[in-house]
């Protein structure tokens, strides 16, 4: 059984401003640095007439997963995402290793006043008879975590370059 999952992130900045950040390859590699976790990499980027698409290694190291995970993993969690973004929308893939499973989802960044809206909605799905909903909970609630974590880096980068 999947897990869906809406999260909303507002930010001080433009949709086009927080776009702007997520299609340039300067903040992906600022963002990986601040908040990346082990051995965060850009793996690709491309970019052309708007539009982007990259894929990112993050990792989080065993100490900081919860119980089940760790002795599912083995060792540290190193997360793939592949997202696709053109005109104020994107799409995310992302995968874990040792994990059977995958949360696929859309974003949308929209104006909201002065300000700005970035909405996932997506499904966790974690094909592990038994403990996929518990790890499709664990992963919902990691991902909530590091999205507020993202918004505010990038409305502080977004600050810092005026």
């Amino acid at each position: 059984m999947a897990r869906r999952i809406e999260h909303h992130t507002t930010s001080p900045h433009s949709a086009e401003k927080v776009f702007g950040a997520m299609v340039d390859e300067t903040y992906l590699r600022d963002r990986l640095a601040a908040i990346g976790g082990t051995n965060a990499e850009l793996v690709s980027f491309s970019s052309a007439d708007g539009k982007a698409s990259y894929e990112l290694k993050q990792g989080v190291p065993a100490e900081h997963l919860p119980s089940m995970a760790k002795s599912l993993l083995g060792g540290d969690l190193v997360i793939k995402r592949v997202e696709n973004w053109a005109a104020g929308a994107g799409t995310v893939e992302v995968t874990l290793n040792g994990v059977p499973g995958r949360l696929d989802g859309g974003f949308t960044i929209t104006d909201n006043g002065s300000s700005s809206k970035t909405t996932l909605m997506g499904e966790v799905k974690v094909s592990i008879p038994l403990m996929g909903g518990k790890l499709e909970k664990v992963i919902a609630e990691q991902v909530i975590v590091l999205l507020d974590k993202e918004s505010e880096f990038t409305s502080e980068w977004l600050a810092n370059r005026g």
